[in-house]
């Protein structure tokens, strides 16, 4: 398993895929950091040399991703509900942020169903006494 700046990248793939396996770089990443790099994306993971790993990670650190980019994304959340946005109200509270609608589904963010709803005449009647 090839390590390319600290992640193993499967073997057995293509290395246009294989790249995808990195947090924070897509297709379109991947296709502009093997064109950067001159490397063939279709070549296995595995048939590699060490000369095209050291061109890949060359280029990948001149993208954020993985560790860096999670941080770079928590430090936005954390600033927007620092400064009390709608935005960081819906994170705070655990629900949609992006306007998705709630009253039938967000049930993820919303947790498992509560059921409300009139009581029997019997249940009433029992509460009562």
């Amino acid at each position: 398993m090839p390590r390319i700046t600290g992640f193993d990248i499967p073997d057995e793939k293509k290395i246009a895929f294989s790249l995808r396996y990195i947090y924070g770089v897509g297709p379109k990443v991947s296709i502009d950091i093997l064109a950067n790099a001159k490397v063939d994306p279709e070549k296995r993971a595995k048939d590699l040399t060490a000369d095209e790993i050291n061109r890949i990670a060359k280029q990948l650190e001149r993208h954020t991703v993985a560790g860096q980019l999670r941080r770079v994304v928590r430090d936005n959340i954390e600033r927007l509900k620092r400064v009390g946005s709608y935005r960081g109200l819906r994170h705070r509270q655990g629900l949609p942020v992006r306007g998705q609608r709630t009253r039938s589904n967000a049930r993820t963010g919303r947790g498992k169903r509560k059921t409300v709803g009139a009581l029997s005449k019997e249940v009433a009647a029992k509460l009562e006494e």
